[in-house]
């Protein structure tokens, strides 16, 4: 039995899903949560098919331990640290793996017919050394949550600019809204956010990397970023009481589906959040500095095969089942997350259905988003430093250039260590 701890801090106990009879084959498969709640863990996702897997392959039991974002990926490292590498794990970085011979190719594991449907701008950020190590697994993009209430009782518009943003977040604040805008630095997903802002910062655009995949984290156009940040929304007290360095993601949804936040950057399980709290909100692109955000921040979460236990044939044959269109348009339903195959996406994309027409502003946004440069195999210790340490960045007595250099420092000593 697995101790797990979700996002919210309960514990949920896991046993091995659909673990009963005897099997030739033991598959263990670790995943991170997509729940915000025991209610919907993806324990519950995970349990119903592995069980539909099993009762067609009574010679193959699949053991799923689901941890938390804040645990899993930690919680994998610790395992293959230990010689003791599960046989798959759904995470969100592969390239480390792939660069120490741990992984599988996705071709050594999945069908042609598997490996086709993948959307081709995933399948190439899953790609290290040109060969795919990373399955995709789940996708977002980005938009500017703002609640309408608030914003009526304001007298207030979505904001286009960052002076617009900046200018709403003040009216909010003389209405006495807990959050005007929720800014979370917190280390459960700083990261993104923090592409987010990047990516909207003009001067000719920021983000991790340089076009030839350079970290350029404290690049001019990147440092004016955190600095307006700093002195036009922190520093104005505009980002709520609790301090953008310790407010986690989770947290930030949580208090605007409770009504206390003007507005956020939200991926699509906010829609399901919110709604179901009966939160009345609006969806816009994120602001650009002096007009639309050059892009949105892409994501895709990824699965991959461990070569340790063997067991290739069967790793694979499960990964097919997996990511079947019943089975991907499933997963993305409960969670409010984007299909990372053709078929389910132009399943969705002509959908009826109530949930799949409020994903497609982010469905439609995913292919010219940007994603993390997931192929760099340091880019999970980079986006560990800057979980850690960006909320240093807008903190008060901060110094964005200063935390920025030191985490370009960070990358670029990864970057080096890495291709020793």
């Amino acid at each position: 039995m697995i101790a797990v701890v979700s996002a919210l801090g309960m514990t949920v106990v896991l046993g091995g899903c659909g673990s009963t009879g005897s099997s030739d084959v033991t598959l263990r498969l670790v995943a991170a949560d997509y729940g915000d709640s025991a209610a919907n863990s993806s324990k519950k996702y995970w349990d119903a098919l592995v069980e539909d897997y099993e009762s067609q392959h009574p010679d193959v039991n699949v053991e799923v331990s689901v941890y938390s974002w804040n645990d899993v990926d930690r919680k994998v490292k610790e395992m293959v640290d230990a010689g003791h590498a599960p046989d798959m794990a759904q995470i969100g970085a592969y390239a480390d793996y792939a660069a120490a011979g741990k992984l599988y190719a996705a071709s050594d594991l999945l069908s042609i017919r598997t490996q086709a449907d993948f959307l081709s701008q995933l399948s190439d950020a899953g790609a290290w050394e040109h060969t795919q190590y990373g399955i995709p697994f789940a996708g977002s993009t980005r938009v500017l949550f703002y609640n309408k209430t608030l914003f009526a009782q304001a007298g207030i518009t979505p904001p286009t600019t960052w002076d617009e943003l900046a200018a709403d977040a003040q009216a909010l604040k003389g209405k006495g809204v807990k959050y005007p805008f929720a800014l979370p630095l917190g280390p459960e997903e700083a990261q993104a956010e923090t592409m987010q802002w990047l990516l909207s910062g003009g001067n000719g655009g920021g983000g991790y990397t340089d076009d030839i995949g350079t970290y350029t984290i404290n690049s001019e156009a990147n440092v004016s970023t955190f600095a307006w940040l700093k002195d036009e929304l922190v520093g104005k007290d505009l980002t709520g009481p609790v301090a953008p360095g310790k407010l986690n993601r989770a947290t930030a949804f949580a208090a605007f589906a409770d009504g206390q936040v003007g507005m956020l950057n939200g991926h699509p399980t906010l829609i399901q959040q919110a709604t179901k709290k009966g939160v009345k909100f609006g969806m816009v692109p994120m602001p650009g500095r002096t007009g639309k955000a050059r892009a949105s921040m892409g994501v895709s979460d990824w699965m991959m095969g461990f070569k340790q236990n063997g067991h290739a044939d069967r790793i694979g044959d499960f990964l097919d089942f997996v990511y079947a269109k019943k089975n991907v348009l499933e997963f993305s339903r409960t969670y409010g997350l984007l299909p990372v195959t053709g078929s389910a996406s132009n399943a969705m994309s002509v959908s009826g259905q109530a949930t799949d027409k409020t994903l497609r502003p982010f469905l439609d946004q995913l292919p010219t988003s940007e994603l993390y440069p997931a192929g760099k195999t340091s880019w999970a210790a980079v986006s560990a430093a800057v979980k850690q340490n960006i909320g240093q960045a807008v903190a008060p007595g901060g110094s964005p250039s200063g935390v920025l250099t030191r985490l370009q420092a960070t990358a670029m000593a990864a970057d080096s260590s890495s291709a020793s």
